[in-house]
């Protein structure tokens, strides 16, 4: 299998005392590329820094996590921008709306996220997004774009049937985490999976978050890390009723078309 994990978050400190040690155990299981996401004014830099490290094998994305909305200014927006002026860098974001969490006031989450959507349009890069208990003001400012975005994944999909197929009515990708594994709260996704063309779907492990609970064994501690993208796409194949080389094969292809990532 060559598997591209679209979404880790390897300038996590968390991977700083053994980072060349979790991108070996990647490449054993498997996964041939990574795109490093950018999610705050701190670490979109440093996921360039480390795209540039490992040319070929790690991508980046730019953005600011509505986590983070507060802190996307102008001064942030150029820098950004700056950012995707690299071709390193594949995607803005990671992008959106979050009021499950609400750690930024939703006005400060709005006007950070339109902001960023215009940068999508200026820059003509595909889009990472993030939409949490946000679907409707999510949807109503992505249509205020309408016409003018590209490509679009909505990255670690954990939502309704409703919000999955409204996705897929705009033809956006989407992207599958070890959520799916989770029998507390991604046992609906089992069955939704089924639904997403192939051509539209993306795995992605989220490390260091979002370990998948049936690995086993069971690691000793709860960080995540790219090379469990195997197990991933085994479950997803199993709910898809497909081979698990067809599923890795086929996310693989959408995600270097989607990121128009070079040949190898």
């Amino acid at each position: 299998m060559q598997l591209i994990d679209i979404g880790a978050n390897l300038t996590h400190d968390s991977f700083d005392p053994d980072r060349e040690a979790v991108l070996q155990r990647a490449r054993d299981a498997g996964v041939a590329r990574m795109v490093i996401t950018g999610a705050s004014r701190e670490h979109s830099p440093k996921a360039l820094e480390l795209a540039r490290q490992y040319p070929g094998e790690l991508f980046a994305t730019a953005g600011v996590h509505p986590h983070h909305a507060t802190e996307y200014t102008a001064e942030c927006d150029a820098e950004m921008r700056e950012l995707l002026s690299h071709d390193e860098v594949v995607a803005v974001g990671e992008c959106g709306l979050d009021y499950f969490r609400d750690f930024s006031p939703r006005p400060a989450q709005r006007r950070a996220f339109e902001m960023q959507l215009q940068t999508a349009v200026d820059t003509g890069k595909p889009l990472f997004l993030h939409q949490r208990d946000a679907h409707a003001d999510f949807m109503a400012m992505m249509k205020n774009f309408d016409g003018k975005l590209g490509a679009a994944v909505v990255h670690c999909f954990t939502g309704t049937r409703e919000e999955l197929f409204d996705y897929l009515d705009q033809d956006w990708y989407v992207g599958i985490t070890g959520w799916l594994c989770d029998e507390r709260r991604g046992l609906h996704l089992r069955e939704l999976v089924k639904h997403i063309p192939a051509q539209r779907l993306m795995i992605e492990t989220d490390a260091p978050y979002l370990l998948p609970r049936t690995v086993k064994p069971a690691p000793s501690h709860r960080r995540n890390e790219p090379m469990y993208l195997a197990h991933i796409v085994e479950e997803l194949a199993r709910d898809r009723g497909e081979e698990v080389a067809v599923t890795a094969a086929n996310s693989s292809a959408a995600a270097s078309a989607f990121f128009r990532l070079p040949a190898r």
